[in-house]
């Protein structure tokens, strides 16, 4: 197995009610609390695409490509569960995580038939948890970053 390649979940914190447009979503209203967004590192350049999420965040990197990447400016980094594989199992994460949490409809899933890959929490307590679990009970060795 290739471990510098495989999927990942960001949470972060929204910090207050914010509108925001995305790309061809339109815009989106987004409630103050925590969001999760579940994405594929198995391309090309493996997990560099979560540092560059958080060069998207802190505004080192002001392209934007992925939907995430419309939402990451406005938000705060609290942490990321990664998980090394070469299998396709982000959709199964994803869908772990929205039978616990809220989906944002469409949010970053344009490539599947997955109802989203960004959900909401108002709270954070309980949320990392969650997300190792979807990841580990998709049979993924997961290791969280801070």
């Amino acid at each position: 197995m290739n471990y510098d390649k495989g999927i990942y979940t960001l949470i972060l914190q929204l910090h207050e009610d914010a509108e925001r447009e995305v790309g061809k979503l339109g815009i989106l209203h987004l409630k103050k609390g925590y969001y999760t967004y579940t994405g594929s590192a198995r391309g090309s350049g493996g997990f560099k695409r979560v540092n560059r999420h958080i060069d998207v965040l802190y505004g080192r990197n002001r392209t934007r490509r992925w939907h995430i990447d419309y939402l990451l400016p406005i938000t705060s980094f609290r942490c990321a569960v990664v998980s090394p594989t070469d299998q396709d199992l982000e959709c199964a994460v994803a869908r772990r995580i929205g039978a616990t949490y809220k989906p944002i409809t469409g949010f970053g899933c344009t490539d599947c038939s997955c109802v989203s890959h960004l959900h909401f929490a108002e709270r954070y307590e309980h949320l990392p948890d969650t997300v190792m679990q979807a990841h580990t009970s998709a049979g993924l060795i997961s290791t969280m970053l801070k």
